[in-house]
């Protein structure tokens, strides 16, 4: 998979930049999100470098044939009617039961500009006692990479705050539709 991977990135001009985690666990963040050609990009980076990361997607879309391709592809579904709480507890279950894990979310939550993201990335990465990778798509340069690492100190306003700061220069497919809080 690595190989057809590289070779679907390298056709589309994208590459790999960095290193994969070094951590046996951890939350990957994805940003900017703005098209759901995020997924496609992201999901080939992870695949090129042999991390099997995780990724929610609501549950509408596990239908029959598409359901069984998302479910190989380390896809989680979420139903967004649920409490958020009892997702962070699903989800630190999933962390606690393996020896690896990451889990990839986009804190933005959508593809439309949202100025405040959410904070459930952070929750999941404290109660399951993990770091948060901040991961980056760059539609300017057409590269992504997993990192840095960032150790949440339990103020999730101030880490929010420090972690949108980090990525006032990103360079989203859609910029209008990404916002860093500004």
């Amino acid at each position: 998979m690595k190989h057809i991977a590289r070779f679907l990135m390298w056709l589309g001009g994208w590459k790999f930049v960095g290193r994969g985690p070094d951590v046996p666990k951890a939350v990957i963040i994805s940003v900017p999100h703005t098209s759901n050609w995020d997924f496609v990009w992201g999901e080939l980076a992870f695949l090129s470098q042999g991390v099997p990361a995780f990724i929610l997607m609501k549950k509408e879309f596990f239908f029959f044939p598409l359901g069984m391709l998302l479910r190989a592809l380390r896809v989680l579904p979420v139903d967004r009617g649920k409490k958020d709480s009892q997702l962070v507890d699903q989800l630190v279950k999933e962390f606690k039961q393996r020896d690896s894990m990451y889990l990839c979310l986009t804190p933005e939550g959508s593809r439309k500009k949202r100025k405040k993201w959410k904070r459930g990335f952070l929750a999941i990465a404290l109660a399951a006692d993990v770091p948060v990778y901040l991961g980056r798509i760059d539609y300017k340069t057409k590269t992504c990479r997993i990192g840095p690492l960032f150790f949440p100190t339990g103020d999730v306003d101030a880490d929010l705050k420090y972690i949108m700061s980090t990525y006032r220069n990103a360079n989203p497919k859609y910029p209008e539709n990404f916002s860093c809080g500004d």
